[in-house]
């Protein structure tokens, strides 16, 4: 009977182990602060979540993942360890193509003439 037990708590604690693996959190490079960089993507600090941010606050919004390896201090090894992490999504990123005010249109003239009959049946 100890080694029933023993079986059942190890299976749960297996799947509540796998679970967590599975839930792992992810973080939008386009649009997230340093702090939530920080905080999710593994072996980066501090510094280097501020290094992306300002990266992509000059160059505009991330279109890749591998993009990442840009920013001084970031290795393909690290973009490796986190690719389940990281979110490469434009929605309410700064671009710089979004920065451009828009072109002029020229404005259609108004309709002066009178209106046509229409023909009743």
């Amino acid at each position: 009977m100890k080694s029933f037990v023993l079986i059942a708590k190890t299976l749960v604690l297996s799947l509540l182990l796998a679970g967590a693996a599975y839930a792992t959190e992810t973080v939008n490079i386009n649009t997230a602060d340093a702090d939530a960089i920080d905080r999710v993507l593994v072996n980066i600090g501090p510094a280097k979540a501020q290094a992306i941010v300002e990266y992509r606050e000059t160059n505009g919004a991330f279109r890749s993942v591998e993009q990442l390896a840009m920013v001084k201090g970031i290795g393909l090894k690290t973009i490796e360890k986190n690719r389940d992490r990281i979110v490469v999504s434009n929605a309410g990123a700064k671009s710089a193509a979004a920065a451009k005010p828009p072109a002029k249109t020229a404005a259609k003239p108004a309709n002066t003439g009178t209106p046509k009959a229409t023909a009743k049946r």
